[in-house]
């Protein structure tokens, strides 16, 4: 129970006050059984809209709490069973909120800027655009377009344009929103006839609209259509426009073929884990700011031992800062090597063969079930094939092992699997693409 708490924080803290209150609030903890984490909820329309929206992140704040990954359940508990809390009402209603800013009041993160975002061969492009933005708003890339894994910088790519528009043109009005804000005030317009309001604010009182993961609009057709007119209106204006996503338009499932044309109307510019180099100038860069004195060793061993995510670069860094502070010590490398052990070795390990499965799973729109079961569709079997592949180039796993992790095959489907999807690879551009793009996902 204690464990779920702590997790429960963790993704309080990830999320806005409304958002948490709205779907996490109702949630209680069941029970932890072996690898899965069973949460009760008050109906089926919570289970679906936590499953397809929010089951990454609480597996995520499981991986943090526990140091490894777990698999998540939960369970209806109806109106009268007596374990359930008293709701008034099954329906889980969001509450109103309020614009998450005025206009001239922008939320925009301050520390976000074009001067603190090191810059390297992995995010050299969608850096210049940024840049061209700011100078030329409405008119040179428009929309622009970043994608890139988690923690590469494309939240703070969007804050520093927004923060260098605010900068150079007060006069025009800017809105920050990730996706998710977008459609929560979108459904709260809708509930409550404000309509009119919703579309002023979004189409007519936006100079620069930029939309954080406009790939969780995926597969809700009433926040599709609403964004649709949004980015016409918009668009038709020469307003600036600039999203972000995890994956290129075109391997976004379930999203509308209209929105995929439309986001490529401007610039799309990926962000690539960072090189050695990026790495160790993003450490040094960070400590410069937090006044952190690091060694050139120091910094190399970071940079060498977290590869893939800014973000976790640059927490551990923290970490490493706040432990020789409380303990006394100077920052060399026995103590960063110490410090860190199990930062490093949740790193080495933290993608498992689950974890990859899921990944595939959620890319390709298929249950776990499947993805380890014997059905021989091809809309099952190539993910699965996808999957086998990835374990193996990735994670170096046996063909044995493959084998008997999707449902207790024998290690020969494995071994015909991997030869498939590398042949693929190596022959089919659309196969190759996305391949890749799950090679991104994953860090590898």
């Amino acid at each position: 129970m204690q464990n779920w708490n702590n997790a429960l924080r963790w993704i309080q803290e990830k999320l806005n006050q409304q958002v948490f209150e709205a779907w996490f609030a109702p949630v209680s903890f069941e029970n932890l059984n072996g690898h899965t984490l069973t949460l009760k909820v008050p109906n089926k329309f919570f289970k679906e809209w936590l499953s397809n929206n929010y089951i990454d992140l609480i597996q995520e704040a499981m991986l943090v709490e526990f140091g490894k990954p777990y698999h998540v359940d939960f369970r209806v508990v109806e109106q009268g069973d007596e374990r359930s809390p008293d709701y008034s009402d099954v329906t889980p209603k969001p509450q109103p909120q309020a614009p998450p800013h005025s206009f001239g009041e922008v939320r925009l993160n301050p520390k976000y800027l074009f001067e603190n975002f090191v810059v390297g061969a992995s995010n050299q492009l969608p850096h210049a655009a940024s840049i061209a933005v700011t100078e030329m708003v409405g008119t040179k890339y428009n929309p622009l377009f970043i994608y890139g894994g988690v923690g590469l910088g494309k939240t703070h790519l969007v804050h520093a344009i927004g923060n260098a528009i605010r900068e150079n043109a007060p006069e025009k009005r800017i809105c920050y929103i990730s996706s998710e804000q977008f459609m929560n005030e979108f459904v709260s317009s809708l509930r409550t006839d404000k309509m009119d309001l919703f579309h002023r604010r979004f189409r007519r009182e936006t100079d620069v609209l930029l939309m954080d993961d406009i790939q969780f609009i995926a597969g809700k057709d009433r926040t599709q259509d609403e964004f649709f007119h949004t980015f016409n209106s918009l668009y038709e204006q020469n307003y600036q426009i600039v999203l972000t996503s995890d994956k290129y338009p075109q391997e976004i499932p379930d999203l509308e073929e209209r929105l995929r044309s439309r986001f490529q109307w401007g610039l799309i510019a990926d962000i690539q884990p960072p090189e050695l180099e990026t790495r160790i100038a993003i450490a040094k860069k960070k400590a410069e700011e937090e006044g952190i004195p690091l060694p050139n060793d120091v910094a190399f061993f970071l940079a060498s031992s977290i590869k893939s995510n800014v973000r976790e670069l640059e927490g551990s860094l923290i970490n490493l800062a706040a432990h020789a502070s409380l303990e006394g010590r100077r920052i060399d490398l026995d103590f960063a090597q110490e410090t860190l052990k199990k930062v490093i070795a949740l790193q080495q390990t933290a993608l498992t063969v689950e974890s990859v499965q899921n990944v595939v799973c959620k890319h390709f729109n298929v249950t776990l079930e499947e993805m380890r079961g014997s059905r021989r569709q091809r809309s099952v079997a190539f993910p699965r094939q996808v999957a086998m592949y990835l374990c193996r180039k990735g994670l170096n796993t046996s063909f044995p092992e493959i084998g008997e992790r999707f449902g207790g095959k024998d290690h020969t489907t494995a071994l015909a699997a991997f030869r498939k999807i590398e042949k693929l690879v190596a022959e089919d551009i659309d196969v190759r693409g996305r391949v890749e793009a799950l090679e991104r996902l994953l860090g590898f």
